[in-house]
């Protein structure tokens, strides 16, 4: 963690979980003049009674409950708390863009787009409206700065397990300068051990399983019922389901149930598996395959943001890493002259899903990142 002079106020971003409570009780201990913010982003309650949304939400992140839990926290360290209303903004940069995203037959990661345009965005502006010079968040990444490329660099953390740098890879080099990440060395039984000896009430809470506004991951369901609020009819993109070569197998009721790599609820009888190899909203026809149709070596990356460098100007050896639980596969990345990049793997990779991220490593280093248009 970069050092901060005593008169710097530290803002704590509260999630209400194990984690962020932790950097908020560790950063107390060691004298730090600390504000306790939360982003009250998506209302839980807000779709339950439309077909296929519960009424529970237990084990969502940002939940009313987690919301709660950071308050009781922030009272038990002596802290100033503050809860910003975000839930506009997030329906326009995050659910919005989702919605729209998959209806196109791209899957997006509403996290990443939370990180990107709303969560450290707006944390920073208000830490600095109430007079703090940076954030600190319980995310599992380091950032320091290097002095020979004069740029603040963010890495994987000490504990990989917890490693969430793929989903900060848009980042800017001023939310890096003012964002102290204190779980980047450490494990996590350690911060468990660290919550529970401040005497936290939320030392043995469990760690969020879900995105905040997709239960049980059904995105399908989540989509109907969004849409149904907005009083906006379900675009039809029915149409067929066709072999690598063509032949028609059968029909389908929608892109929008489908993502590459996925086998199940195809509908098909096949002797052998078959997996979503492509979606094309234009004809709305979706590509089915064997797994092994699945693998390809190239990857085309536009929407890029670069961390340790300024920009691609050449090709350059890297491991890129497709999917959060994916192992970065080492690749060479080179720049088209539209600004995005390509990638060639050494090897081939398992469904490469447009939407999603690619995020661009050099070792521990995040070079940077963008979003998959597709397959070259």
């Amino acid at each position: 963690m970069q050092p901060l002079s005593s008169s710097s106020t530290i803002a704590v971003a509260m999630s209400g979980g194990v984690d962020s409570s932790a950097v908020a009780a560790l950063l107390r201990d060691q004298g730090h003049s600390l504000i306790g913010l939360t982003l009250q982003l998506w209302n839980q309650r807000r779709l339950s009674g439309h077909e296929g949304m519960p009424e529970s939400v237990q084990g969502r992140c940002c939940s009313i409950d987690d919301v709660y839990d950071a308050r009781r926290v922030a009272e038990q360290l002596g802290i100033p708390y503050y809860l910003v209303n975000q839930q506009q903004r997030f329906e326009t940069d995050v659910i919005q863009p989702f919605v729209a995203e998959y209806l196109a037959g791209r899957t997006p990661i509403p996290c990443t787009l939370c990180n990107n345009h709303l969560k450290f965005d707006q944390l920073l502006t208000t830490a600095r409206g109430i007079g703090a010079t940076h954030i600190a968040t319980g995310h599992y990444a380091r950032n320091r700065f290097d002095e020979t490329a004069q740029r603040w660099i963010l890495s994987r953390p000490a504990d990989r397990s917890k490693d969430q740098t793929y989903f900060l890879f848009g980042l800017t080099q001023d939310q890096l300068a003012h964002t102290l990440f204190p779980l980047g060395e450490m494990q996590k039984p350690v911060v468990r051990e660290l919550a529970s000896t401040a005497g936290l009430s939320v030392a043995s809470k469990p760690d969020s399983q879900e995105i905040c506004f997709i239960p049980g991951g059904d995105y399908s369901a989540f989509l109907r019922a969004y849409l149904d609020e907005q009083e906006r009819e379900l675009p039809d993109t029915a149409g067929e389901l066709v072999s690598t070569t063509g032949e028609v197998l059968g029909s389908h009721a929608g892109i929008h149930n489908f993502t590459v790599g996925q086998r199940k609820g195809l509908g098909l009888s096949s002797p052998s598996p078959l997996y979503v190899l492509n979606i094309d909203p234009a004809s709305k026809r979706v590509t089915a395959g064997s797994e092994a149709d699945l693998l390809t070596r190239d990857l085309l990356v536009d929407r890029l943001n670069w961390i340790a460098l300024p920009e691609l100007t050449a090709p350059m050896r890297v491991q890129i890493k497709i999917r959060h639980r994916h192992e970065p596969a080492a690749a060479t990345l080179s720049p088209m002259e539209d600004g995005s990049v390509r990638g060639l793997f050494d090897d081939p990779q398992r469904a490469v899903t447009p939407g999603q991220s690619a995020v661009f490593y050099d070792g521990d280093d995040v070079v940077g990142g963008g979003w998959i248009a597709g397959p070259q």
